[in-house]
């Protein structure tokens, strides 16, 4: 493990330890070695302006700032881009899956340019960069070092599904075995919510229709049902549940009974409530020479983006725009195709818009296909 530091003020003697004024610890240096090419030549002293390797520092990473115990000063956290393209990988063998974890602990502490996430929704996992060539060195290097070979292929898009219109459903679950049965009968009217309000659970009995010990038991079954909506399994958001009706017994009643009764009045009122799928729209910025700015706008317009905005930086023009994650994935092969390599950009989430009917219909075949299979 080799670590490169640039001396802004002072000088350091390898004879002396260093200290880590981000982290609080000592930091041990061996040697500080001046590189050239893959030749590296020893040198115990090092002043303003040297670019030097040290090896095996302990807890030190890249952003902290290395000096002497005493000194109250600390360089300012480094900004680092954000990823711009992402792939979804595994393991080719089953086997690699722990090598795995840990090579991507070492790419990740090498590179801060570089992320990697698990997705619980999709069940990804995602690795992104800075553009395909980054992604392709990286898997390169994770087969060369650590003898892991990955497959790749694009990421699912986290849909979300919601309700346009409130209905109202009972979901009864009675079942009688011999010995103690199981009963629960729930009432609960859905109401749609404004975009990212998420999910609101509401009691209204009245009565003790449903005793106050199973109403947590109902929102339980509601917000487990949820986690899979009824048009393509998608995380079900933006509706308030309220229960406002039902019925129990006094021998067989159960909170089980109740979780499974709300489950089975979701899935009813979903299915009447006129279901929907959203997709997550990013906000896009993307900066080209002027010669370049007509392709950039008419291929947003081919991705279902809308132009949010065209500002002058220099001779460079910067277009901001709306766009579905789901056009975005190879966006960086393509807009160095369409601007010569001219062109960057960044994005990040802004929020859920109702997905087209026609493009809806296909995730959903899609989803159904899914199911089959599995």
């Amino acid at each position: 493990k080799l670590s490169f530091i640039r001396v802004f003020s002072g000088s350091a003697s390898s004879e002396n330890p260093l200290y880590n004024l981000s982290r609080g610890e000592d930091e041990r240096v061996s040697a500080f070695k001046l590189m050239r090419g893959k030749e590296s030549v020893d040198t115990k002293d090092v002043v303003v302006g040297d670019i030097v390797a040290i090896p095996k520092l302990h807890s030190t990473v890249v952003g902290d700032t290395l000096g002497v115990k005493g000194m109250d000063f600390i360089y300012p956290e480094i900004q680092f881009a954000k990823p711009v393209f992402s792939v979804a990988v595994r393991p080719r063998s089953r086997a690699d899956e722990d090598k795995l974890a840990n090579a991507l602990n070492k790419m990740l502490e090498e590179d801060r340019t570089l992320h990697f996430e698990k997705n619980p929704e999709t069940n990804d996992s995602v690795l992104s960069g800075m553009g395909d060539l980054h992604i392709d060195v990286m898997l390169s290097k994770i087969k060369e070092r650590y003898g892991v070979e990955l497959d790749t292929e694009t990421p699912k898009v986290p849909y979300r599904e919601t309700i346009k219109k409130p209905s109202k459903a009972q979901g009864k679950y009675k079942k009688q075995t011999g010995g103690r049965g199981q009963y629960g009968d729930v009432h609960i009217e859905f109401v749609p919510l404004p975009r990212g309000e998420g999910f609101l659970f509401e009691d209204k009995i009245v009565g003790g229709a449903v005793p106050k010990s199973y109403i947590p038991a109902v929102e339980k079954g509601l917000r487990e049902a949820m986690q899979k909506g009824v048009l393509a399994g998608y995380p079900s958001v933006d509706f308030k549940a309220s229960l406002f009706f039902g019925s129990y017994h006094d021998v067989d009643s159960s909170e089980m009974a109740f979780k499974i009764a709300a489950s089975m009045a979701f899935k009813k009122g979903m299915v009447e409530a006129s279901p929907v799928l959203l997709e997550p729209i990013m906000n896009v910025e993307v900066v080209v020479p002027e010669d370049y700015l007509g392709d950039v706008m008419g291929d947003f317009n081919g991705r279902r983006g809308k132009i949010m905005g065209i500002d002058s930086r220099g001779r460079l023009q910067v277009v901001k725009a709306q766009v579905p994650l789901a056009e975005m994935f190879r966006y960086a092969i393509i807009l160095r195709s369409m601007t010569s390599g001219r062109g960057n950009f960044t994005m990040e989430f802004s929020h859920y818009e109702e997905v087209p009917h026609d493009i809806a219909k296909k995730i959903i075949a899609e989803a159904e296909v899914q199911e089959d299979e599995d």
